[in-house]
């Protein structure tokens, strides 16, 4: 039986194809500018359902677009799904249909869901759509990524690392938080075990990698990769802010949706996972990011 992906031309979907290439497990991939057909083939066993709109940080998405794709989408897969010989869905959420903002909470999946973005919103009306819905005698598993980072992610790390790699100083050292990360080598080794592994049972997961960092840490671990002198400025909080609000009027790298992101805390518990699998995953929160950042300075 073979793997379906949709959005497998994504970072997540070209990364996830290779891995699977490498362990030897067939898949194929459906495009979403595709017509969705009413069934799968009967050679499809695992439907990995990652086509989506991101969170957008440019404002540049309508609340319908969302909802659209998130929703909408969705629910043409999982119908050519339940049409079909197919025996396990795996719908790619975020942690965002929970929560935008934890403070020191950690989320966990018994979190009650009051998400504040349209992203977010989508994504957890998509969630409820699917269990609302679920078909007898198949699995349904709902997975909710924290940020997710990798060779080639064009994300706010690469933000991060252009910055120290300018020279400019980092001026974000007032901050303290506390941050989950998800490798993709880590995401890719939790779908391999759930393709494998009938008995990972249907729900919902969390995923993360092991551990936290701070903003302030990250900043330190890249200037270590890149041999370059720190030169960390503790500008007080309030004149970031200032700095941010005006950064979003003109349309700057920092706005305060970048910001937050970069240094609010936001811890998420994947213990739900890790004692599903049984087994720890292949890199460490640091091991990660360390991969993550030597990519850009191959791209150098």
């Amino acid at each position: 039986m073979k793997v379906l992906i949709t959005g497998s031309s994504g970072f997540v979907g070209s990364n996830l194809k290779d891995y699977l290439e490498t362990n030897i497990i067939p898949f194929v991939g459906l495009s979403i500018r595709e017509r969705i057909p009413e069934k799968f083939n009967d050679d499809i066993g695992v439907v990995i359902h990652l086509a989506g709109i991101a969170h957008d940080l440019k404002g540049t998405n309508k609340e319908s677009d969302y909802y659209h794709v998130n929703l909408g989408l969705t629910k043409k897969v999982y119908s050519a799904f339940c049409n079909s010989r197919a025996h396990t869905f795996v719908f790619m959420s975020s942690v965002k249909a929970v929560a935008d903002q934890l403070g020191k909470e950690k989320l966990y999946e018994e979190t009650k869901p009051a998400p504040k973005t349209a992203y977010g919103a989508s994504k957890l009306a998509a969630e409820q759509y699917l269990e609302l819905n679920i078909k007898d005698k198949t699995r349904l598993i709902i997975l909710r990524p924290c940020m997710i980072h990798g060779p080639g992610n064009k994300g706010n790390l690469n933000l991060l690392y252009k910055w120290i790699n300018s020279g400019l100083p980092f001026p974000l050292g007032s901050f303290k938080n506390r941050r989950s990360y998800l490798g993709i080598e880590n995401l890719c080794f939790v779908l391999k075990e759930i393709v494998e592994r009938p008995s990972i049972n249907s729900g919902i997961y969390n995923l993360s990698d092991d551990g936290v960092i701070s903003t302030v840490d990250l900043i330190r671990l890249i200037y270590s990769l890149t041999k370059r002198k720190e030169r960390i400025w503790a500008v007080p909080v309030s004149v970031i802010k200032v700095i941010a609000y005006c950064g979003e009027k003109a349309n700057l790298p920092l706005n305060r949706d970048r910001l937050s992101k970069l240094t609010e805390s936001y811890v998420v518990n994947n213990l739900k996972i890790k004692e599903a699998i049984g087994k720890d995953f292949p890199k460490s929160i640091l091991e990660g990011l360390t991969a993550t950042i030597n990519s850009f300075t191959d791209v150098d």
